[in-house]
């Protein structure tokens, strides 16, 4: 019985229609329970769709919970260590902040209230349903290594230019953290123009700090679009 509670509750396999049934519904119940999110007030409708989807996920967490040592393959201690995996920790944080809210009326309580910003949360579960987003975890898992690289680079790049235009444009930049952000903001070719170089010089820095971080956010890009074909490839 908790075998196939097990194969129904993850991600569809094969032919078994009453997994995808599963999936495709709790795919559903996500999308719809982010829906209040999307607005400031609150009402009836919005508390009845947040309660209804925190016991559909609370259902299904005690689910994944009471066949724990299928997933984790640890025995007993299965029961024990898969409330502690990033997953379960996220289903956690998806039904927190609806029954926190519950005890609103408790001063000692009225802290977990800020739960309640943790429903985000309930988009990465979005992650065990989608076998897209599968793809795309593999794509990651498997060029790790590059994307580390190139991170390495792009974090390396953020001091170098910020430590040099802090340098330069003492009087534009009143901290460090603001050159830091200065140089994350012309690496991703964003550009807002809150803050920008005025002397010469700086602007000299500036330009050579955009072509250089139009090649480094170019690295990555191109590696995780090879990794897609390649894993494409493969399932096909």
């Amino acid at each position: 019985m908790r075998k196939r509670i097990f194969e129904i509750i993850e991600k569809a396999n094969g032919d078994d229609k009453l997994s995808k049934i599963y999936d495709y519904s709790m795919m559903a119940v996500i999308a719809v329970s982010l829906i209040p999110m999307a607005f400031k007030e609150t009402n009836t409708v919005f508390s009845v769709i947040d309660y209804t989807a925190a016991i559909l996920f609370s259902i299904d967490y005690f689910l994944r919970l009471i066949t724990a040592d299928f997933k984790v393959k640890k025995g007993a201690m299965s029961f024990l260590l898969y409330p502690f995996t990033p997953m379960a920790l996220i289903d956690l944080l998806c039904i927190l902040p609806t029954f926190t809210a519950l005890a609103g009326g408790f001063r000692i309580l009225k802290i977990f209230r800020l739960f309640r910003t943790f429903r985000v949360f309930r988009t990465l579960k979005l992650f065990r349903y989608s076998r897209s987003i599968e793809i795309i975890l593999n794509v990651i898992q498997a060029q790790k290594s590059s994307l580390i690289a190139v991170g390495t680079l792009s974090v390396g790049y953020v001091l170098i230019s910020a430590l040099i235009v802090f340098n330069v444009e003492p009087d534009t930049f009143d901290t460090f953290f603001d050159a830091i952000y200065w140089a994350t903001v012309s690496l991703t070719t964003v550009g807002y123009g809150d803050l920008y170089p005025v002397t010469v010089v700086g602007k000299i820095v500036a330009m050579m700090s955009s072509f250089i971080g139009i090649a480094i956010i170019a690295l990555p890009s191109g590696i995780i679009t090879a990794g897609y074909m390649a894993e494409l490839s493969k399932k096909d």
